[in-house]
């Protein structure tokens, strides 16, 4: 008990510490700001103090630190206002590009004590873009006969806002023959289809020239015009047809150069100079005109510059067919940029203590942040130091970790560590970046001795040999000369009834604990004590350590049979009839093993048998059971021959004799099923007990009577012949009614039987047993059972 009440006084102190750490740094609940791009440096973001509930002296005093992720820096704290500034002029397009919302994460660090506050800046866009086409002017070939309604794409301008400050429609003049719809891609972008209102007539009008114009939702809102230069052509009813709508590819990262990323194929129904196709970029960007190459008679794409997974991860291509007559068709590509590990994840070191003092609690040695510019498992990142360093790595904020000394240190053992942090991603192949750290202790006057563990637990088999050495415990102490010479030393045992110096001993010089005695599992599983160190300064210091001993089990103890007994008396016949089904339970098997754990797992198995193939045992259970049905060619008489067997090692095995006796003439009474039967005697296994006692009690009764009748046989026999017969004064030999093992009565139960002279009715005379209680209830019983019983005979 007093053991447990330690073990749980530990887990609360550790349970303490742990919560005491997340609390000094856990973060507080994170903020969000926001201001509008191209604000000037030194624009007030907010006054952290008010918001963090401290003084500007406060502030200051814990060391507060605002960090961005990564190097770049986008803000500044005042220390003697508390006011979070711009560092420099924020450029909403160059931070997010066109991901909306656009949020710069940045966390507070307060060092005394450690802190940190996630918080995140929302930078508004301001509508400081106009809508810019690709081309100056966008030259059309449409045929007289195209129909009214006929869609014609016209392409796209860019806006570098978001949101509503993004390009929201186009509009076209003059309107006489056209007017202009507005479309949205996947990712967005919206772009411009010509409708034809009116039907062409290349005789009256050849050429048309169009104003397109692409305005945003801003306030004011912004504005790209292009000319629209319109060439009415002669009939050609077959225009290029694409094989495929759409083309969707996928290509890592680091291929190579002059890569074939995909080819397209078009078709025209049309011959000659109608017929003839080439293809051709449709209002492609110059990025996507500098990153690939469209051959226009093959249709083949190549890659002509690196791609970077990092800077733009898909291409969306629109590709034209054109025939000889100026017809032409449309089909999409868009390419997925597969991303590969070629981004080592890198390391930002924020702050470094050094020299850190010996013996004091868990210290914060640095704090640093990770980054790794490559997505999904690629930049995954796992830090990690050497093992065999006092320190541990702790994950604080997002990507950010905290190195501290794990628990004291000792400046007398090492003076200064060099500490590499190593930083490794989760790709294929991984990458990593190593950080050196040099951390110097400081002294702190400690040299009392110190148990390299605070406790140790022992092992010893069972049976072992008297001075066996079963373990040892070392102290050290980092004076020197007198001061450090240890003298080792037993502790009186906190359980006074334990005789700790009968069973172990120390080595006064080295530690060495010995076992003085041989012991026993099933006597003594498991021990405690303490051993002290004290050196041979003045004033001596010393220190203390538990030894738990368990003692480990051996397999010295065979299993015994407690049903049937195997004790020389007459054997116990088992009755079967022969009507009985394959199956019958015929009797079980009872042992058990003073082991524990395997050594104690037993298993049944049939040896010997009269005939065999007729009866077969349950291994788990020792249940004996007919094997098949029964026949009169089957001998009347069987012999079987059981074996108990421990799974220790090596194994021990008892064995039983089993007789069973076919019979005939009686009913075979209720046979619950073989799993029922053993469902039972798993629920209840006190069950066997009892029968056997009630069998025992009844045999002693039957045994009782005869030898009453018997004496009175004798009296009457001697009262004719010699007048009198005389019985043995005494209890009866303890073997006439000792049943050992699992019977009712044992060798202390005797019972003196005489009868008693008097007149014409003679009485049975029971002599009470060395433990009456029992006797007393089975007397009630009888007195209960049988009035008539209890006047004829009389219980002393």
């Amino acid at each position: 008990q007093e053991a447990g009440g330690e073990r749980f006084l530990r887990q609360r102190q550790v349970l303490f510490l742990f919560a005491f750490l997340g609390g000094s740094l856990a973060g507080s609940e994170s903020r969000r700001y926001s201001v509008a791009e191209e604000k000037e440096r030194g624009f007030l973001i907010t006054n952290l103090a008010k918001d963090l509930g401290l003084s500007v002296g406060e502030l200051a005093a814990r060391g507060a630190q605002v960090m961005s992720k990564g190097n770049r820096q986008h803000f500044q704290l005042s220390h003697q206002t508390g006011d979070l500034l711009l560092l420099e002029k924020l450029d909403r397009e160059e931070l997010c590009g066109s991901t909306e919302p656009c949020i710069l994460h940045f966390q507070i660090l307060l060092q005394n004590p450690l802190q940190f506050i996630t918080n995140e800046l929302q930078v508004i866009d301001e509508n400081d873009h106009s809508p810019v086409f690709f081309e100056n002017e966008i030259q059309l070939k449409i045929l007289e006969s195209t129909p009214p309604g006929t869609i014609i794409p016209l392409g796209n301008a860019e806006d570098l806002d978001v949101g509503r400050n993004s390009l929201q429609n186009y509009t076209i003049s003059p309107s006489f023959h056209f007017h202009v719809l507005t479309r949205s891609r996947r990712d967005g972008r919206k772009y411009a289809e010509l409708v034809l209102d009116k039907a062409l007539d290349r005789e009256e009008q050849p050429e048309l020239s169009l104003t397109l114009t692409a305005l945003d939702g801003g306030t004011p809102p912004r504005s790209g015009t292009v000319r629209v230069h319109i060439q009415v052509l002669d009939i050609n009813d077959n225009a290029p047809e694409f094989t495929q709508s759409l083309y969707e590819v996928q290509i890592l990262e680091n291929s190579p150069v002059n890569s074939l990323i995909v080819t397209v194929s078009a078709s025209d129904l049309d011959t000659g100079n109608f017929g003839t196709l080439s293809y051709a970029f449709f209002h492609a960007s110059e990025e996507i005109r500098k990153t690939f190459r469209l051959d226009p008679i093959t249709g083949d794409i190549q890659l002509v510059k690196y791609l970077n997974f990092e800077a733009i991860n898909t291409y969306e291509i629109d590709i034209e067919a054109k025939d000889g007559g100026g017809l032409s068709g449309k089909s999409t590509v868009i390419i997925q940029v597969v991303d590969v590990n070629d981004n080592a994840p890198e390391l930002t070191l924020s702050s470094i203590t050094s020299p850190i003092p010996e013996n004091s609690p868990e210290t914060v040695v640095a704090v640093f942040s990770v980054s790794d510019l490559d997505s999904g498992d690629n930049g995954k990142m796992v830090c990690s130091i050497e093992n065999d360093l006092p320190f541990v790595l702790k994950p604080s904020a997002e990507n950010f970790y905290t190195l501290l000394s794990e628990g004291a240190l000792d400046r007398e053992k090492r003076a200064e560590y060099n500490i590499t942090i190593t930083v490794t991603d989760m790709g294929s192949p991984r990458l990593k970046t190593q950080h050196n750290i040099t951390v110097l202790v400081s002294d702190v006057n400690d040299n009392a001795p110190a148990f390299t563990q605070t406790s140790y637990t022992l092992w010893v088999r069972e049976n072992n040999s008297p001075a066996l050495h079963i373990g040892s415990v070392s102290a050290t102490d980092t004076d020197a000369g007198a001061n450090a010479q240890l003298t080792y030393s037993l502790l009186p045992p906190q359980d006074p009834h334990l005789p700790l110096a009968s069973l172990v001993s120390i080595n006064a010089d080295n530690g060495h604990l010995f076992a003085l005695r041989s012991l026993d599992y099933e006597a003594l599983q498991a021990f405690e004590f303490g051993v002290g160190a004290t050196d041979r300064g003045s004033p001596a210091l010393s220190s203390q350590a538990r030894v738990r001993v368990l003692v480990l089990d051996a397999n010295d103890n065979s299993p015994f049979v407690l049903y049937p007994l195997q004790n020389g008396s007459a054997p116990c016949t088992e009755l079967v009839p022969r009507a009985a089904e394959a199956g019958y339970l015929v009797t079980k098997v009872v042992a058990v093993d003073g082991d524990s754990g395997q050594n104690a797992w037993l298993s049944y198995q049939l040896l010997k048998a009269t005939e065999p193939g007729l009866f077969g045992v349950w291994p788990h259970n020792g249940e004996v059971r007919t094997a098949r049905l029964l026949s009169e060619r089957d001998a009347p008489k069987h012999r079987l021959l059981v074996q108990v067997r421990d799974n220790g090692e090596p194994p021990r095995s008892a064995s039983v004799t089993l007789h069973v006796l076919l019979v005939d003439g009686f009913s075979q009474p209720y046979l619950p099923l073989p799993e029922a039967a053993a469902e039972q005697a798993r629920a209840d296994p006190l069950t066997v007990y009892l029968v056997v006692a009630l069998a025992s009690v009844s045999s002693l009764f039957l045994l009782s009577v005869l030898l009453f009748v018997a004496v009175r046989l004798c009296r009457r026999s001697r009262a004719a012949s010699l007048g009198g017969c005389s019985v043995p004064e005494g209890p009866f030999p303890g073997h006439l009614v000792d049943v050992s093992g699992t019977g009712t009565l044992s060798q202390s139960y005797q019972y003196e039987v005489c009868l008693r002279a008097g007149s014409g009715t003679s009485e049975f005379k029971f002599l009470k047993p060395i433990l009456p209680n029992f006797l007393a209830q089975g007397e009630e019983r009888v007195s209960e059972a049988n009035p008539s019983f209890r006047d004829t005979f009389e219980f002393s």
